[in-house]
């Protein structure tokens, strides 16, 4: 088992360094933004460094071998009202099934109020209007190969709307979760988005042209069709640490870190916390998209210097667990999101173990 985890580092490290581009965000250069929506109040409330804790459903999105961790059922459900009027849904559900592993699936929505088409020579409006939305559906599977290693699968559906146009793709997660013998730290690394280039097509490509509009008589409805660019996936690499130093009957505190290197932005820490009493009462907070810069000349290295391409920063949260003897546990959560010249998100998470 030990090269099993030595031959899945060496491919999470060979893929990652090579693939950087130094100093070079490519911001606006992928498809389907709204697979890097993180998921889960208490995950946010951390900053969103849960690569390397991934123990609740949530993991499906950050990270599926965390899934494999879990010795009950677990479901989740939540609704955010995201930037600029843009409703964010988001349903999980992790089934464990014993020595045979834990499998999960799960369904994320984005949606927005119908829109006015406006052109050029009707700014104000046509009267018809327009809808815009994306879906993703997903598929996991998780196991323990060890008492101290998982690794997790996550196979997912995605597709993308808007008015007579559409895009569909495919892609898959990979992770692993390993724990130490060093006060039974964890480490936890992830591959999210690893799949088709998505282009768009539908109706709205077709127009109508004059191949000579200087010569009388000519045809000016010749049918052509718009030629579009196909972009990749929001490729996202994420490696991590988690530690508990307090760790009793009574409390528990946990902190975490997570490296991210995306192949839309530069590479970024995120930073969180959580203090638990009696497994009952939970207080986060966290720092998001910290950022480092590896210029290309490669004469210095700077650490937290800002991310200008993130209005991310604080998060705050707190839970409550509500449990029902023996036979289901209620979990609530509150995830409070700085984001910076935009308005500040706050989410609440609502989730059953059974």
């Amino acid at each position: 088992m030990k090269m099993i985890f030595r031959i899945v580092l060496i491919i999470f490290i060979s893929i990652t360094f090579s693939s950087i581009g130094f100093a070079v965000t490519k911001v606006g250069t992928t498809a389907a933004q709204f697979l890097k929506i993180g998921v889960g109040a208490r995950a946010i409330a951390m900053g969103g460094a849960f690569v390397a804790v991934a123990n609740d459903v949530t993991g499906l999105y950050w990270n599926p071998a965390g899934i494999a961790r879990l010795h009950r059922n677990e479901a989740i459900l939540l609704h955010t009202e995201w930037l600029a009027d843009v409703n964010f849904d988001y349903a999980g559900i992790a089934i464990h099934l014993g020595n045979a592993g834990t499998i999960g699936a799960s369904i994320t929505s984005v949606g927005m109020a119908d829109m006015k088409v406006r052109t050029e020579l009707q700014p104000e409006g046509t009267g018809e209007f327009f809808a815009a939305g994306d879906i993703a559906g997903s598929i996991a599977y998780s196991r323990n190969l060890t008492d101290r290693f998982s690794i997790g699968f996550n196979a997912k559906y995605i597709h993308q709307r808007i008015w007579h146009m559409s895009s569909s793709g495919f892609a898959i997660d990979v992770g692993t979760l390993f724990t130490t013998q060093f006060k039974d730290m964890k480490i936890g690394m992830s591959i999210s988005n690893f799949g088709t280039n998505m282009k768009m097509s539908g109706r709205d490509t077709r127009q109508f042209i004059d191949i000579n509009p200087d010569a009388e008589g000519s045809n000016d409805k010749i049918p052509s069709h718009l030629q579009l660019d196909s972009w990749p996936l929001p490729l996202i690499f994420r490696v991590g640490v988690s530690i508990d130093p307090i760790n009793n009957d009574k409390n528990r505190l946990t902190l975490a870190l997570d490296a991210l290197h995306p192949n839309d932005n530069t590479e970024r820490l995120n930073i969180g916390a959580e203090y638990c009493l009696r497994n009952t009462i939970f207080l986060r907070a966290g720092l998001k998209s910290v950022g480092f810069t590896m210029p290309s000349s490669g004469a210095k290295f700077g650490i937290m210097d800002p991310v200008t391409d993130s209005e991310e920063g604080l998060t705050l949260g707190a839970g409550v667990n509500l449990s029902f003897g023996g036979f289901a546990t209620l979990k609530l959560d509150y995830a409070y999101a700085e984001f910076g010249r935009l308005n500040d998100v706050q989410r609440f998470s609502l989730s059953i173990q059974f």
